[in-house]
């Protein structure tokens, strides 16, 4: 037999990256029933954190990040400014390397949106979501 296992439709077909995808975007969509504001902040994903000058790969600058080899983030919150949204960004295969299962992953993952919409409103994580850090 030749072809896919599965048609695209099918979940089997998903991606590691689509998958954690979608674990942002409900991670997003969970903390913006509560937090209506987060509706004008752009949650996305990368890979890896960018190599030089700013963290997120976004910006100008020379040099490496402001980590070390045991600091690498796991995610990043970029303030608005006069022609962008503000941004919420989630680092990916940091985060892969540090799980073992997909029921961890999803756990890192609010953990780290919710630390990062914590920095974006001035909050602790705990106000934002009560559950934060707890298994």
């Amino acid at each position: 037999m030749r072809g896919p296992i599965a048609p695209p439709q099918v979940p089997l077909s998903v991606t590691r990256a689509d998958f954690f995808i979608d674990l942002v975007h409900d991670s997003a969509e969970r903390l913006e029933r509560r937090w209506p504001q987060l509706s004008d902040v752009e949650f996305s994903v990368r890979d890896v954190p960018g190599i030089g000058g700013s963290p997120a790969g976004d910006g100008p600058g020379s040099g490496p990040g402001p980590w070390g080899d045991d600091a690498v983030p796991l995610g990043r919150f970029i303030a608005a400014d006069g022609e962008r949204q503000a941004r919420i960004v989630v680092y990916r295969r940091p985060i892969e390397i540090r799980t073992k299962n997909r029921d961890e992953r999803a756990l890192l993952v609010h953990e780290v949106v919710v630390e990062q919409v914590a920095e974006l409103l001035g909050l602790a994580p705990e106000s934002v979501d009560p559950r934060y850090g707890q298994d």
